[in-house]
C-alpha cells in the first residue's frame, strides 16, 4: 500500500512541475524574443512590450499579455514585405508600440472579463521607425510612422475573419503597400 501511496504522490508531483512549466508564456517574459531571427532582406524587432499601450492601459492586463501576437504580428510584417520589396533593397523595422483593435470592458461583469469588444473607439494602433535601404546600402527612406485605422469595422472584405490579429495585419499590409509602392531611389521622394 505505501508503494501505491508514494507513487501516487510522484506522479501528482511530476503532474504539479509539469504543469507549473507549460503555463503560457507573455508577450512581456524575461525570455521572450524582442528581434525575429536574422533570415534575408527583412529585420523586424520590437522594444519592451510591457510598454506597449495595449499593456499598459489594458483592463484585462493578464489577457493582454498572454500568447505571442507580438512575434506574430512581426512574422506578418515580414512575410508581406518580402513579397512586396523590390530586389535588392533591405527593410529594418522597429515596432515601438501596439495597441490592439477592441479593448476589455469589465463593466460588463466577470463572465465577460476576458471578452475583447470591439468598438470604433477602440481602432488599432502600430507605431514603428524603419529604415529602407538599396543594394548598396544607401538610405532611400527612414522615418517613423503612426498607424492606425479609425474605420477598422466598416471593411468586410478581411480575408479571415477569425484571425485574432485581422485588424492589425491589415493595418501593416496597408503600411506596406503605400510605403513599398514606388521604386525610389533617393530619401526623401
Amino acid at each position: 500500500m505505501k508503494t501505491v501511496t508514494f507513487t501516487g504522490l510522484a506522479m501528482a508531483c511530476l503532474l504539479a512541475v509539469g504543469t507549473a512549466q507549460a503555463a503560457p508564456r507573455t508577450v512581456n517574459a524575461p525570455d521572450a524574443p524582442r528581434a525575429l531571427a536574422v533570415d534575408g532582406p527583412v529585420q523586424v524587432q520590437w522594444t519592451d512590450p510591457s510598454q506597449f499601450t495595449e499593456l499598459r492601459n489594458s483592463r484585462n492586463r493578464w489577457d493582454a499579455q498572454r500568447g505571442n501576437w507580438v512575434e506574430t504580428l512581426a512574422e506578418h510584417l515580414r512575410k508581406q514585405a518580402d513579397k512586396q520589396l523590390p530586389e535588392g533593397q533591405k527593410l529594418e523595422v522597429t515596432i515601438t508600440d501596439i495597441k490592439r483593435a477592441g479593448d476589455y470592458e469589465p463593466w460588463h461583469g466577470p463572465r465577460m472579463d476576458d471578452v475583447r469588444i470591439m468598438r470604433d473607439i477602440y481602432p488599432p494602433r502600430i507605431n514603428l521607425q524603419f529604415t529602407l535601404t538599396d543594394a548598396n546600402g544607401q538610405v532611400i527612406d527612414q522615418g517613423e510612422r503612426k498607424l492606425s485605422d479609425t474605420g477598422y469595422l466598416f471593411n468586410s472584405s478581411l480575408p479571415n475573419d477569425t484571425d485574432p490579429l485581422r485588424y492589425e495585419k491589415r493595418l501593416i499590409n496597408d503600411w506596406l503597400r503605400r510605403e513599398l509602392q514606388a521604386d525610389r531611389s533617393t530619401a526623401g521622394l
